[in-house]
């Protein structure tokens, strides 16, 4: 059976059952359609919104998914948002040296283009990045007041690249008429970081304006360097929401940011240095229809990200390279409530995507520039029945028309049984995968107009059980079937192989469908609250994420550790001090292909404490990497050695 009759009959009996109940008439409201709106950015842990697009209890979402709170983000005290993510099940990530260089995220063994990212509702992957993928070096916890990751195939709301998963980041929502916040830390490798946002609500207006600057002196990006690497990031975010009536708002939504790194070779030091500039801009249109019963939503989103290298060593040409790329999303999302136990979310979509990127240098100091776009329209529609008292069921279709590949069907199915009065969740899920080329492997100098579009299975169970009402555990299994997948393909001088040959010219190598790949694993979870003033939380990930074909068939996929793991205890004294103790464990993983280059296992200790003067300001510090614990997260590339921190928190 292909795969677009297999998405079709795997979603058909979920939706053959609408008409049953969609002609009961109940005083039902659907959920606002809308993943960064004042559900999304909501405090509240149980509630989650990026599963379905809409704010849901957990106990009904079929997929993994984690939550950090704007408190769980403000006690971990971390700048980096990747480090925030690194404590959730299933993540890991490779950094090229500090905060501030190229960093991927890998959920669950996927590769870091397969992650989607949103900021506020909106996509945020570069069309002018390497394959396609974010890169987080230059994501700052900034104004964000909260984060879900959502682990497993979700391609069939959120697209072709939701594959390994989703990062939905929300920035803070005002909740009273005049309300603001001040942070200010400093510590090691000459580090500052200043953050400040300002807002209100009433019944008919809500707004926040918010800024931050980050600065550090760094430490040498390659791991034997005797030069630091510095870092400097500004920051502007604002949200506006209007209530014409009861029934219309409209909704502007904007992030900004401009960052400048130091870096270095794999084999060296170097003076060369980049700038990104970041823009991530929405303006949306709600309306409610049937008194709250069919809500709907119109939005345009727009990004642009600018990335340029220089080196200052070179004679004739500094710019090493030059990048620019821009999504431009019309969407529309709808959400209809039939019952209270049945409910849909449905959508179209139209996208339009543009890249351009060269590398000057001294031997071509003004090279033209490598240009691609692709356009997508797509249409998605997904329902959730509450089939029985405890048990919902979830099943939704997702049809993709590309410009180049044509079109393409995908399936999604989940279940979710709270049994035990809730104090048994049992989850499950299945779900597709499609994505086509992006724009820099197709149309960059490393380009290939012949290559195909990757294709996934995934799966997922588990079960979620609470204890003594105040204990958490869990345990999930995934498996992820890969086709087609894309690799860089370098090439030899001289050699044979016609694309490695572009107008006569040679070149480093280019993209091509190499590889079927294989992952599966197991995450264990647990919480608990040991007293009033003590809890614990625990996790623990294994990966087996292998190549399944060609000449690596067996092999580990790179930089994708089998074991990781995260230890947390946190004590609040009666007097008001806090503490924490945070322990990251991450295994092994290979450099390269062939699993010939080992990069070591590490163990990072972080030790925080935090206490209120009153109830407006409050003092905060922490160690990072308390015993001083040398390693890399990819081979040569260095990493923060032992650090304190301090800084204060003002609230009004």
């Amino acid at each position: 059976m292909n795969r677009t009759a297999f998405a079709t009959l795997a979603a058909a009996s979920l939706l053959a059952a609408a008409p049953a109940f969609a002609v009961e008439t109940v005083d039902q409201q659907a959920a606002a359609p809308d993943v960064a709106g004042r559900a999304g950015a909501t405090a509240v842990e149980d509630v989650v919104v990026t599963a379905n697009r809409s704010a849901q209890p957990i106990e009904r979402v079929g997929a993994s998914v984690t939550v950090l709170t704007q408190a769980a983000i403000e006690a971990r005290q971390t700048p980096a948002v990747v480090e925030l993510l690194a404590q959730t099940p299933g993540i890991s990530f490779t950094r090229n040296g500090g905060v501030g260089t190229s960093t991927g995220v890998n959920i669950r063994g996927a590769e870091s283009q397969h992650t989607v990212v949103l900021i506020d509702g909106v996509k945020l992957n570069d069309p002018s990045s390497t394959q396609g993928g974010f890169n987080f070096g230059n994501l700052l916890v900034g104004d964000t007041a909260r984060i879900e990751v959502l682990r497993g195939a979700q391609s069939t709301l959120w697209g072709s690249q939701a594959i390994g998963g989703v990062v939905n980041i929300v920035t803070a929502e005002p909740t009273e008429a005049l309300q603001g916040s001040l942070d200010a830390e400093a510590g090691a490798h000459g580090t500052t970081y200043f953050r400040g946002g300002i807002g209100g609500a009433n019944e008919r207006l809500s707004w926040r304006l918010a800024a931050s600057r980050y600065d550090t002196d760094g430490f040498s990006a390659f791991a034997k360097g005797t030069e630091d690497d510095g870092y400097t990031n500004t920051g502007l975010s604002g949200r506006l929401n209007v209530k014409v009536t009861d029934a219309v708002s409209l909704d502007l939504r904007s992030v900004w940011s401009s960052g400048r790194n130091d870096f270095d070779a794999f084999n060296g030091d170097s003076r060369e240095y980049g700038k990104t500039q970041e823009l991530v801009a929405y303006a949306g249109l709600n309306f409610d229809l049937l008194d709250g019963r069919f809500r709907n939503r119109i939005g345009y989103a727009h990004t642009d990200t600018d990335r340029r290298n220089f080196n200052p060593d070179n004679k004739v040409q500094a710019l090493t390279f030059d990048a620019e790329g821009q999504n431009r999303r019309w969407e529309y999302q709808g959400a209809f409530a039939f019952t209270e136990a049945l409910n849909a979310t449905f959508g179209l979509e139209h996208e339009k995507s543009e890249m351009k990127t060269r590398s000057p240098g001294d031997w071509d100091p003004n090279p033209a520039f490598g240009r691609g776009e692709a356009e997508l329209n797509s249409a998605y529609g997904q329902l959730q029945w509450t089939v029985l008292d405890g048990l919902t069921l979830t099943g939704g279709l997702r049809y993709d028309d590309h410009a180049q590949y044509g079109d393409n069907l995908l399936g999604q199915v989940a279940a979710a049984w709270a049994l035990n009065e809730g104090d048994t969740v049992v989850r499950a899920s299945w779900g597709q995968g499609f994505r086509a080329p992006g724009l820099y492997e197709l149309y960059s100098e490393y380009g290939n107009l012949t290559l195909q579009p990757e294709e996934f299975d995934s799966w997922e169970i588990g079960v979620e059980q609470r204890l003594f009402d105040r204990a958490v555990v869990s345990a999930t299994y995934f498996n992820r079937q890969a086709d087609n997948e894309i690799r860089y393909n370098g090439c030899s001088t001289p050699s044979t192989d016609p694309l490695c040959t572009v107008n006569g010219a040679g070149r480093w190598g280019y993209y091509r469908n190499v590889q079927k790949t294989e992952a599966q694993g197991v995450e264990l979870v647990g919480r608990v609250d040991v007293t009033e003033r003590l809890s614990v939380s625990a996790n623990y990930t294994w990966t087996d994420a292998m190549s399944a074909s060609g000449a690596t068939d067996g092999k580990r996929l790179t930089r994708r550790p089998e074991h990781m793991a995260n230890f947390a205890a946190d004590y609040a004294f009666a007097f008001g001090l806090k503490t924490g103790v945070a322990v990251r464990y991450v295994g092994e993983t290979f450099n390269n292909d062939t699993n010939t280059v080992k990069v070591g296992a590490y163990t990072l200790v972080d030790l925080r404490a935090s206490y209120p003067i009153n109830d407006n300001l409050e003092v905060y510090g922490r160690i990072e990497n308390a015993f001083d614990e040398d390693y890399q997260t990819v081979l040569n590339y260095g990493a923060p050695s032992q650090g304190v921190f301090g800084g204060v928190r003002v609230r009004f």
